[in-house]
């Protein structure tokens, strides 16, 4: 058993895919995995991906959460080696830079689906 992807709902999975290839350079279709309502995206080396299917009745989640609101159910950590440059080319790609930010080593970002990310840049043995 292995862990190859971990899916994130969006209003349209093509847009959301094609928002993740802009972020995350080198990445790319796996396999020829995609449909109208379904992309599955990899590192060059083959390693776990991340998958995105359509669903019609997506609400984003709130960040930081709040009582009676969408939750955050999964976030994203992407190790970075420049922390603003980073920061900025992921507003490039269509990020929006999260109002609360709550470490000042870590940016809190959301793709264009309202998904909080969180760059950072490795700083002690055994952060990934």
């Amino acid at each position: 058993m292995r862990l190859v992807a971990a899916t994130l709902d969006a209003p349209s999975a093509r847009e959301l895919a094609d928002f993740y290839l802009r972020l995350l350079p080198g990445w790319r279709v796996w396999n020829g995995e995609e449909g109208p309502d379904w992309v599955h995206i990899r590192p060059p080396d083959g390693g776990t991906g991340l998958s995105f299917q359509t669903e019609p009745h997506y609400v984003p989640p709130v960040w930081p959460s709040e009582p009676d609101r969408q939750q955050m159910a999964v976030h994203l950590d992407i190790a970075v080696d420049d922390l603003e440059g980073e920061t900025a080319a992921a507003l490039l790609a269509g990020a929006r830079l999260a109002a609360f930010q709550p470490q000042a080593h870590v940016r809190v970002l959301l793709d264009p689906a309202g998904h909080p990310f969180c760059l950072y840049v490795p700083t002690r043995t055994g952060d990934q």
